[in-house]
């Protein structure tokens, strides 16, 4: 938004074309928003610049120090996300929250609001000074609970140990678990929470307080499960004990927080290396944890195995050998887009190319490919990062995710400019992330030269190969999935019977659907037009583009999924 709001500005004639130049260029030096820096610098007064804003994007403005917000209000959303988009909850109605927000055109915090809370966002907008009063009043401050953990740190004897401990891996052995009688109950409950999601296959655990259970999940092929109901009275214990291992703050219960365990420990005969990312977040009875179990083991990075249909994964390959251009990746969270895109890379990784990714958060170490950690906090983010990388002589650039217009803008040039750009956007198809970019600010012209193919994917559950067997189905149903008449009659189809393989559910593994579109000389002369995401999958259906439902059904076809796996995650 930063260059758009200042042209915007110059042509309202609030400030000049060099006073914009000049707040520019301190922005490239020390960062930080464009409307920030005018208003550090005097080139424009805050309330001035708000109400500039409420007249251009036709929201109404509010001044947030006359403002009351209801507890209840407040609670609605966290506060790491109120901090990491600089927006503050103002008021609830029925299902709509009004959300004070310093940019109005942020579709991505709108998205990320509805999607988490559930609600319609009303945006208003308010100056940063007052947001940012507003989120230290009502989440508190950060900067006093980060001076009390240095010196805690400072006063502590084995602060020094500690500071090892990052560097090494803490080893214990599945098989010696049971023996361990020693050791205190809840360190073994522990290790052994952490070792039974190893060998139950499973990519999440969920632990989690009510007022009188305390429960345990694990999250398997997509879906949760429970799996114990530790005492209730051990839940501070527990918590503690996953707080310490992963270096977080144990005496902080109101904030949330991220971190990370990593673990050595043997599978069988096999020694395995493992990390789990760990996500603290108090709740009205207590800390849920979650855990994302980050498995080297499970990193599919032969793209023939990924699920591509034979024609999907040329068009893929054939992007991705370009010397520049964007390929992009969509779908939801835990579609896999993370596993496609370091397939591609791994693919590219040769002695002769350089290869740099800017990840939040970086979810697998890649031998010969430099990864960047984001880190918002001092302000190392993905457009920041980008910057950085094209002084570095890259080949091939990942961006974790494309997240609002500064990166896109970024990238868009770096893939103008004879580099390879690949990178993720949350969309519900391939055709539709065109029209995202344009409603993000990029022009048309730009999108139509930049970007070279378009990936949407989801995730689906495989038939359990040890218990599976073919089984009837109605015609009618197929019909309603999308098989044609013949085919309804004709189709063999199969299911899992469960076994103790696949933990009597029926299911093992995941497989994944693609819909790859390619943008060809048509396509572009559609997106220059202006053209509905509607009108753009028509035109790539005519291409040849196979749709995630169509993936789905050849999946159906050739005995690898179900119906309803399928109908569970597409469309028709």
């Amino acid at each position: 938004m930063s260059e758009r709001l200042g042209d915007l500005l110059v042509k309202a004639g609030q400030i000049t074309r060099d006073q914009l130049r000049e707040a520019l260029d301190k922005q490239k030096e020390e960062g930080g928003r464009l409307g920030s820096n005018l208003v550090k610098m005097g080139l424009i007064q805050e309330p001035e610049l708000v109400e500039f804003l409420s007249k251009h994007f036709k929201v109404s403005a509010i001044n947030l120090s006359r403002v009351e917000i209801d507890e209840a209000v407040v609670k609605i959303i966290p506060a790491d996300v109120s901090r990491k988009y600089t927006i503050m909850p103002v008021s609830k109605a029925g299902a709509k929250v009004t959300i004070a927000m310093l940019d109005p055109t942020n579709v991505f915090a709108m998205d990320d609001i509805k999607f988490m809370t559930g609600y319609n966002v009303e945006p208003v907008i308010a100056s940063e000074t007052a947001i940012r009063a507003a989120i230290e009043k009502y989440y508190g401050s950060t900067h006093a609970l980060e001076l009390k953990k240095v010196m805690e740190d400072l006063d502590d004897d084995s602060a020094e140990s500690l500071e090892v401990l990052d560097e090494e891996l803490e080893e214990f052995d599945i098989d010696a678990l049971a023996d361990e009688s020693d050791e205190a109950p809840v360190v073994r409950l522990v290790n052994i929470i952490l070792t039974d999601a190893i060998k139950r296959g499973a990519s999440d655990i969920h632990i989690e307080p009510y007022e009188k259970k305390y429960r345990c999940r694990y999250r398997v092929d997509g879906l949760l499960y429970e799996v114990m109901y530790p005492p209730l009275r051990l839940r501070e214990a527990i918590t503690s004990r996953l707080k310490i291992m992963a270096k977080l703050d144990i005496a902080e219960k109101r904030l949330p927080q991220d971190g990370r365990i990593k673990i050595k420990t043997k599978v069988g005969d096999k020694d395995k290396e493992l990390d789990y990312r760990v996500s603290v977040l108090p709740t009205i009875f207590g800390e849920k944890i979650v855990m994302r179990l980050l498995d080297k083991d499970n990193l599919m990075l032969d793209m023939t195995k990924l699920g591509f249909e034979v024609e999907s994964l040329t068009k893929f390959e054939d992007a991705i050998a370009q010397p520049y251009g964007m390929v992009l990746v969509t779908g939801p969270t835990g579609s896999g887009k993370t596993n496609t895109l370091y397939s591609a890379l791994q693919k590219l990784n040769t002695a002769e190319t350089n290869i740099m990714t800017a990840e939040d958060p970086v979810e697998f170490n890649l031998t010969g490919i430099n990864q960047v950690q984001m880190k918002e906090s001092i302000g190392l983010n993905f457009a920041a990062a980008l910057r950085s990388f094209l002084r570095q002589d890259p080949n091939t650039i990942l961006v974790g995710e494309v997240r609002d217009f500064e990166t896109a803008e970024v990238a868009i040039k770096a893939a103008l400019t004879g580099h390879l750009v690949l990178s993720t956007l949350h969309t519900n198809d391939a055709p539709s992330t065109i029209n995202r970019l344009m409603n993000m600010g990029i022009e048309p012209f730009l999108v139509a030269t930049s970007v070279h193919l378009v990936v949407a994917q989801r995730l689906v559950r495989r038939v359990c190969s040890f218990c599976k067997e073919p089984v009837e189905a109605l015609p009618a149903t197929l019909k309603s999935a999308g098989f044609n008449e013949r085919e309804s009659r004709t189709l063999k189809l199969f299911q899992g019977r469960g076994c103790e393989q696949c933990g009597d559910t029926g299911y093992k593994g995941r497989v994944g659907l693609y819909e790859v579109m390619d943008i060809e000389d048509e396509m572009r002369e559609l997106i220059l037009s202006g053209a509905s995401s509607i009108e753009l999958r028509e035109k790539a259906m005519e291409n040849g583009m196979i749709t995630l439902r169509m993936s789905g059904l050849q999946k159906i076809r050739d005995g690898v999924t179900t119906i309803e796996e399928v109908v569970r995650e597409t469309v028709l």
